[in-house]
Order: C-alpha cells, then sequence, then structure tokens
C-alpha cells in the first residue's frame, strides 16, 4: 500500500528548510549525479562546532535519530531519506523538539558522496533497510558490494557500520558482504533484546511492532579493518 501524500506537503518542507541540507537529485539520473556532481558540506559551518558526525541511512519517521541525537549530544547527525513524504515527519519531529544535532538529505543514498566529504563519517546506521530478494535486486540492498563501497569512501579509518534487522537471510548476507569488504565484527546478537546490547538499544516503531510478535531483532556492530603501515 502506497502511503498518501502528506496535506500541504511542499509548504511543510519549506518550512523545514533550517534543518535540510539537499533534496532529490540534482542531475538528471542518479548516475549522472553520483560521477559529477559534488556539493560537499561543511560540518563545522552547518552545526557550529567540530565534532564527530554520524550518518543514519533511511531514518524513516526519525524516531531513531531523534533519541540517539539526545543521547549523545557530544556528536552530530546525519539522516538520509529518499521519500519526502516519510522524511518530512522526522525533520518536523527534530524541529518540534528543537534538538539541534541533526540534518537531513531527501536524497537516495546512491549519492550520498556528492555532499558528503571522503573519510568524514565516523559511524554509519542501517535500521530495518528492507531485505529486497538477492536474486534481481542484490544491487538495491543496502548491504550490497555497491553500497559497502560507498561507505567506505565516507568512513573515516576504522570507522562503524552498525546495522539492525527482523530478517534472518538479510543478516546472513550482510554478515557476508562485510566480510568480503574489509570489516572486521565487533559486536554480533540474534537476539538483541535478550542480550547484553539490549540495554543501550534505541528500539525503532518498526522494531518493537516486530518484536511484540515474538521475533527476535539481529544486530552487529561492525569496523573497517586497518592495515598496519609496513
Amino acid at each position: 500500500m502506497r502511503m498518501r501524500r502528506k496535506r500541504n506537503l511542499e509548504a511543510r518542507v519549506a518550512a523545514c528548510a533550517p534543518v535540510l541540507l539537499a533534496r532529490g537529485k540534482p542531475c538528471k539520473n542518479l548516475k549522472e549525479a553520483a560521477e559529477n556532481y559534488r556539493a560537499l558540506l561543511d560540518f563545522e559551518r552547518i552545526f557550529s562546532r567540530r565534532a564527530p558526525v554520524e550518518l543514519e541511512v533511511g531514518c524513516g519517521n526519525g524516531g531513531f535519530i531523534a533519541e540517539l541525537a539526545k543521547r549523545a549530544c557530544g556528536c552530530d547527525f546525519l539522516a538520509v531519506e529518499v521519500c519526502t513524504n516519510v522524511v518530512l515527519t522526522a525533520m518536523e519531529r527534530i524541529m518540534e523538539e528543537d534538538i539541534p544535532n541533526v540534518r537531513f538529505l531527501n536524497i537516495a543514498a546512491e549519492i550520498l558522496p556528492c555532499y558528503i566529504p571522503e573519510g568524514s563519517i565516523d559511524r554509519i546506521y542501517l535500521n530495518f533497510s528492507t531485505p529486497l530478494p538477492e536474486a534481481g535486486r542484490e544491487k538495491q540492498r543496502l548491504t550490497s558490494d555497491r553500497f559497502l563501497a560507498i561507505y567506505k569512501k565516507l568512513l573515516k579509518p576504522g570507522g562503524e557500520i552498525v546495522q539492525k534487522t527482523d530478517s534472518e537471510d538479510f543478516f546472513a548476507y550482510s554478515l557476508r558482504k562485510f566480510q568480503e569488504n574489509g570489516f572486521a565484527v565487533k559486536d554480533i546478537s540474534r537476539d538483541l533484546h535478550h542480550s547484553v546490547y539490549a540495554a543501550d538499544n534505541i528500539v525503532t516503531e518498526y522494531e518493537a511492532n516486530f518484536s511484540a510478535k515474538g521475533m527476535p531483532i539481529y544486530f552487529v556492530r561492525v569496523a573497517m579493518e586497518q592495515r598496519e603501515e609496513r
């Protein structure tokens, strides 16, 4: 079922300009944008300070990033969501709660390098990414080789990716892809809510719904392997 377009969408998006850094395709298509367009963000200017920057890819309604930003007030956060109808809820939440350390990119994840400087992100969060079928749509999976290559460019040396999912098959796929792309597992749980990591976990609305049905939540934190120089 398609989400109904929100009333006064464009006017409400315009009102969120203080927290919206980029929107849509800057070029004719994503391939052209990814290859040719650059409008790199100056985080120190945007947030009026120098602090670690973390990124959520697919922020949905913003519940996770809002709570994380309040808990980790010493960090700054970027939240990416391609659907304008969805990201509007997240942006309005951040503005209503007056959370100063979150900004949004209403773009496709494929063109993150158009805006985010290489080696500038400390951690990337992938919360309940759609487990698209491996056959036929693997390149669109947010832990495919294609996207992991993008994340590796954005992350600082030793930078981390944190993933949560309710899909066992997608989790197994992601673990394999992390290993193949030079990421080392630091923490892992196949039943997050009954693990040592549960106390610090921020439960998303989607996560709560699945957990209430008795479904386990899969969690992993990986870091880019750093090779010693000879």
